[in-house]
């Protein structure tokens, strides 16, 4: 019985896991936060139906899925600047086509489907040793001095990985937007105006290249990232100093930034009363591939990172998961069970790349609203 290490306890190293315990394989899951809830893993997430619901219905917890989904996520609003509605979409949740999840409700779901002591927390990866265990395998070196011999190694942690320098040199670059995350909580009862405005799903105020995003979560707190197309380190030469600053004075530099758009967009932005994370966009190269090295692997992020408007990077990694423990329980030799599954990731990382880099010219542009509208009603974009 081979032995297997997934560095990362992310969604697709978790759906990774879950499946090979399933069929009675050896895993342990090395992540390096203290604890579960030692960080808040995000908002809601939509779950594609021949991806993560794929993934989580071959990991055997589809019905558990199903309990944490939010109704109405789907909901789907395109404005321009003016505040003038280009698109809206009532979706019905019935169809189950991309039902919104949060995230950490799905994460915990997928902690709680392991083996006990599966995870083994603040284990921060320092090196790995190819070729220092019998027929191939590797040693894994942590910080706290303990060491891990596995036949497999899976990467599965993120965007700087530790595994990817043992397979290609590439690394990520940034994409030429940045975010700024936001948020109001409790928005229907403090602000039921821009509750109201963003309705149950996502809206999309996008011109100038810039953009204000937002999306209800189920936990009434809407989550907003201003979007800026802007050079490397740019935020500071468009006046927005947000290093140290007061929430206060950050919600005003932000606001500065929108100076034209309609009040109604320009108020979700004042409404906000929490800190702020400025968040550049790194990806890797589209296309990106490597020779196949036995007994080692990467999936989601660390295989494939891309920006976030094709909606596809958990998707992604927990189809990566669900695909790479599959192909290690059919297959009697590890080293063809991974030259065959990453075949196939690469493939379908490289078309979701190009949808996802495609997605942030059309919606980040200086007719952005009406690109996004074009593209959601399926029609070709103007040249």
């Amino acid at each position: 019985m081979q032995t297997i290490a997934v560095v990362g306890a992310g969604l697709g190293g978790l759906v990774l896991a879950r499946t090979l315990q399933q069929h009675g394989r050896e895993v342990v899951v090395f992540e390096r936060d203290a604890s579960r809830g030692a960080r808040k893993q995000g908002g809601l997430l939509d779950m594609h139906q021949e991806a993560g619901q794929w993934a989580l219905a071959t990991a055997g917890l589809q019905d558990e899925f199903r309990k944490l989904i939010v109704p109405q996520g789907e909901d789907t609003r395109v404005m321009n600047k003016h505040g003038h509605l280009l698109w809206d979409e009532i979706s019905d949740p019935a169809a189950m086509h991309r039902p919104e999840v949060e995230r950490q409700a799905l994460r915990d779901l997928l902690i709680d489907a392991l083996k006990p002591d599966t995870i083994r927390w603040n284990s921060r990866l320092t090196g790995i040793e190819p070729g220092a265990v019998a027929q191939g395998g590797h040693l894994l070196r942590f910080a706290d001095g303990t060491a891990f011999s596995a036949d497999v190694v899976v990467g599965a942690d993120g965007a700087n990985s530790g595994v990817r320098p043992l397979l290609t040199d590439a690394q990520p670059a940034y994409t030429g937007v940045s975010f700024v995350e936001i948020g109001i909580a409790d928005a229907a009862r403090r602000h039921p105006a821009c509750a109201v405005l963003v309705g149950s799903g996502s809206l999309f105020a996008l011109d100038d290249n810039m953009g204000i995003l937002a999306k209800h979560g189920g936990d009434g707190r809407i989550r907003i990232y201003a979007a800026f197309r802007v050079p490397p380190g740019g935020l500071p030469a468009r006046g927005l100093h947000l290093d140290g600053v007061s929430p206060d004075a950050a919600r005003k530099a932000i606001a500065r930034q929108f100076a034209g758009w309609a009040p109604e967009l320009t108020a979700l932005i004042m409404a906000c009363d929490d800190g702020h994370h400025v968040r550049p966009l790194d990806a890797l190269p589209v296309g990106l591939r490597w020779a196949s090295r036995p007994g080692l692997t990467l999936l989601g992020d660390a295989a494939h990172l891309m920006s976030p408007f094709a909606g596809a990077g958990a998707n992604m990694a927990m189809q990566d998961g669900a695909e790479l423990a599959l192909a290690l329980v059919r297959e009697s030799d590890a080293s063809a069970a991974i030259a065959g599954y990453e075949r196939a990731m690469f493939t379908r990382a490289e078309q979701a790349a190009r949808q996802s880099a495609q997605g942030m010219d059309i919606c980040i542009a200086e007719d952005g609203a009406e690109r996004t509208a074009r593209m959601f009603r399926g029609m070709p974009q103007a040249a």
